[in-house]
């Protein structure tokens, strides 16, 4: 995949007013300048394809050259160089020799073998054919710079190496060139023949590890040390597992607990039971269709150290030369590693499966006899009773006698509630689908629902949704695993502490265990610039971001609102490349382009899906207001064929963070635990957010329907291990980059420093500031000039930004507080002017 590099608009170059930076030496800014029209003129292909070839032509070139030098020439051109001169074998046409490209390769053979490296100036063919293969092929394999200079550190060590063992006192052929030879002659006297040798091997090992980041294998001192192998050797033994690790008979922990069954109800979470109402449990148990999910405690996926930045020439030029039928996005790639499943802890039922798997009778019974002799008391009758167990909710689904009013049952929330001394029951009537009225009722032994076994279960490894988010599992006991890209955007509101920022890593580490770098990219903002910031390391892999951002992770509200409209410029060019290739989404776009139906040549790219992800949406809805609603919004309405998805959380469900424009573009809605069932309408047009028991419990709104979820516990130890497992791996050149957004202030702050004022400015400023009145009629009077001349000041004051935009009949907003602000403005702007001048 080639990361994004075109941009929309200019650059901004910074505010006028920064008068107090260090300014930048002369040279500095020259090589940067130079760095920056090498950059721009290698963007285009042509340039890329031209600049590759001429590289090749030059290592050709000197291949031959050298080859000609070794061969026949280095003996009888010596003679000439000797007798007429280095620099007379150019410049004397008379002179002939004997390499086959004549004078230039004479002198060019001449002067790397005898006077530079030696027999290490080969070394220079292979830079240059590297260099050319990056540049027609595009690649991203090692950076240009990094490797020149690893590349001539090599060849100084080479040709002092072999200057040191091929003397000249013994050998006439400059193995080491002089170069080579007197660093190999100072050493020899400054530390001993061993010494010199001993520190040469050493050196030459030293830069070859650090440049091709070689891998020292010390698994054969080890005892039984597990190999492994390839990415696809892992992914046949981890298949292998986990079908050996898959429980071929259900009842098999029933039968292990032997006398405990005789104290615990020996069925599953999720299975319904029919509860009896003559004060005992129905000997038969309903069973159901359970999903199969992978024994976390007997999954043995192992994670395999990734390789720092390990790129292999040969690897390289195969992955070159065979071109499939089909564009592969993950070739770039090709060496990196999903995490493993090992890199997360065990909770609750994965430490102690037999255990929490059975509920106590005495806890159904006790609940089922409070609920009948509650309703009872109010002369309500059922028919019957079932329990349905929950990792932390059980739900009592119950049939009313004929004639029983459900708003009577309804009514009874807080009576049921208090008869079982239980917090967080919450009445569902009736349930949707069924002729049943629902009662949930909180467990005493609440289960921690681990994200591991979330992520190990056949329903996440199987599934082929695009972008799979593990949430939780329901009150029924199965696992839910739900699509961003269906929903298409999801909205995470609840009080302080009830599990928002762990539902946000979960959704967040279930997208890193499934897609590949090239497939997805996370704008991460955190207003406040704690809860993300864990995936700083994995930058060059996920992460987007603005074109100079220092960080990853956006912080400040300016940057925010940049980054905001740089996503909605993204998401405009995604929608005219979809319009030039005839489709309709992203999927059938990035399918064409796969199968090498779309032309890069026309602007054509492979589109990675784009989560934004807001950690405190109510920051910056405090903070910038429209600024940043606007936009958010229009992504909202618009991005969903495009492949950008929004997620944002806030722990201030209240109507003016959570308007009407955020709702109705947020049609999938998680709610935690609230204080206020006003809080609980705001978030899912219903009261129950605020019956929840709080600790990840949640209720998901989504396609009208409500579902009471678990939320999936992943600690911060485990983002960080698992980050840190990505982060270690080789990756991009550089972050996705978002194209460049300018802001109408950068044009206004421009215009002032280009801008000739009036005579009259500053009084007018003065005027204006001291009276806190943006008015024309106020600069008329006050300085007795004309209607004409005070509206073209009044411009300048906008320009200069002293004073708002025209508002009508209204006067201007006037943006400078004091007179002292003022004087600090109208400064800068002097100093601006003097150095256009």
């Amino acid at each position: 995949m080639t990361q994004k590099k075109n941009t929309n608009g200019k650059k901004n170059a910074g505010s006028s007013n920064a008068t107090g930076s260090r300014k930048p030496s002369t040279s500095s800014v020259a090589l940067r300048k130079l760095m920056m029209n090498i950059n721009n003129f290698l963007k285009t292909d042509n340039a890329r394809k031209l600049a590759g070839f001429t590289c090749w032509l030059m290592a050709a070139f000197l291949l031959i050259a050298f080859t000609s030098f070794i061969v026949n020439s280095w003996g009888s051109d010596f003679s000439y160089v000797q007798d007429i001169g280095l620099m007379n074998i150019l410049t004397d046409s008379d002179v002939s020799t004997h390499n086959w490209l004549g004078r230039l390769g004479s002198y060019l053979s001449h002067l790397f073998f005898y006077r530079l490296f030696g027999l290490a100036s080969l070394l220079l063919v292979g830079l240059l054919f590297l260099t050319g293969r990056k540049l027609l092929y595009n690649l991203h394999f090692y950076p240009l710079g990094k490797l020149y200079r690893n590349g001539f550190i090599l060849m100084f060590l080479c040709a002092t190496l072999l200057g040191f063992l091929f003397s000249p006192a013994y050998f006439t052929f400059p193995f080491g060139g002089w170069l080579g030879t007197y660093t190999a002659n100072w050493l020899s006297s400054f530390m001993g023949l061993p010494g010199t040798l001993i520190f040469l091997l050493f050196c030459v090992i030293l830069v070859l590890i650090f440049m091709f980041n070689l891998a020292l294998d010390f698994s054969g001192f080890r005892f039984k040390m597990p190999d492994a192998g390839d990415i696809s050797d892992l992914g046949n033994r981890a298949k292998n597992k986990i079908s050996k690790a898959l429980p071929k008979n259900n009842n098999t922990a029933a039968q292990e607990t032997g006398a405990t069954a005789e104290e615990a109800v020996p069925f599953e979470r999720g299975q319904q039971i029919q509860l009896d109402f003559e004060q005992k449990l129905a000997a038969r148990v309903n069973k159901r269709k359970k999903e199969t999910t992978t024994d976390p405690n007997e999954l043995l996926i192992e994670t395999v150290p990734p390789d720092r930045a390990e790129t292999s020439i040969e690897q390289e030029d195969a992955n070159a030369e065979s071109v499939s039928e089909e564009f592969d996005p993950t070739l770039e790639l090709s060496k990196y590693q999903k995490p493993g499943i090992d890199l997360m802890d065990k909770y609750g039922r994965d430490l102690h499966p037999v255990e929490m798997l059975a509920v106590s009778r005495e806890e159904l019974e006790r609940n089922k006899e409070q609920i009948v002799e509650t309703l009872a008391n109010y002369n309500i009758e059922i028919t019957s009773i079932v329990a349905t167990p929950g990792p932390t909710v059980t739900l009592y689904e119950i049939v009313p006698a004929p004639g029983v009013r459900i708003s009577r049952i309804r009514n009874l929330e807080d009576d049921i509630a208090l008869s079982l001394a239980a917090l967080g029951i919450r009445i569902i009537a009736p349930m949707p689908g069924k002729g049943t009225i629902g009662i949930e009722v909180p467990n005493q032994n609440k289960e921690t629902v681990s994200l591991r076994s979330l992520i190990a279960s056949d329903k996440f490894q199987q599934t082929k949704m695009v972008l799979p988010i593990a949430l939780g599992k329901t009150i029924s006991d199965e696992n839910f695993i739900a699509d961003l890209s269906k929903m298409p955007h999801l909205l995470l509101a609840g009080s302080t502490g009830q599990g928002k920022s762990v539902c946000l890593n979960s959704i967040l580490i279930s997208l890193l265990y499934k897609k590949h770098p090239a497939e997805l990219k996370f704008v991460m903002i955190d207003p406040k610039k704690v809860e993300l910031s864990l995936y700083n390391v994995i930058e060059k892999h996920f992460l987007a971001k603005l074109p100079g951002s220092d960080e990853p992770i956006i912080t400040d509200t300016q940057k925010v609102i940049n980054t905001l409209n740089a996503l909605c410029i993204e998401m405009d060019e995604r929608y005219n490349l979809l319009k030039k290739a005839y489709v309709r989404n992203i999927a059938e776009y990035n399918r064409k382009f796969k199968q090498r139906k779309l032309n890069p040549e026309k602007g054509h790219r492979f589109l990675p899906y784009i989560v934004l992800v807001i950690d405190e949406f109510a920051d910056l809805i405090m903070t910038a207001g429209k600024e940043v609603e606007m936009p958010l919004a229009r992504l909202a309405q618009l991005s969903r064929a495009v492949g950008i998805h929004l997620v944002i959380a806030t722990q201030r469900p209240t109507v003016n963070i959570i308007t009407g424009t955020i709702k109705a573009n947020f049609p999938v809605r998680v709610a935690f635990r609230v204080t206020a069932k006003v809080d609980s309408r705001t978030i899912l047009d219903q009261g129950g957010a605020n019956q929840l028991i709080g600790s990840g419990d949640m209720l998901l709104s989504i396609s009208g329907e409500i579902i009471r979820l678990q939320g999936a516990f992943v600690d911060t130890h485990e983002v960080e291990r698992i980050a840190e497992f990505i982060g270690e791996q080789q990756g991009y050149p550089e972050a996705f980059l978002l194209p460049e957004y300018r802001d109408d202030d950068d044009d206004v702050t421009a215009n002032s420093a280009n801008m000739e004022f009036d005579d009259m400015f500053d009084e007018a400023a003065y005027v204006v500031v001291q009276h806190q009145q943006g008015s024309t009629s106020l600069i008329q009077r006050r300085l007795k000039l004309g209607y004409n001349r005070a509206g073209r000041i009044m411009d300048q004051l906008e320009a200069a930004g002293i004073v708002g935009p025209n508002a009508g009949s209204k006067a201007r907003e006037v943006f400078i507080s004091d007179l002292y602000e003022l004087d600090q403005l109208l400064q800068t702007l002097q100093a601006d002017k003097k150095k256009m001048l």
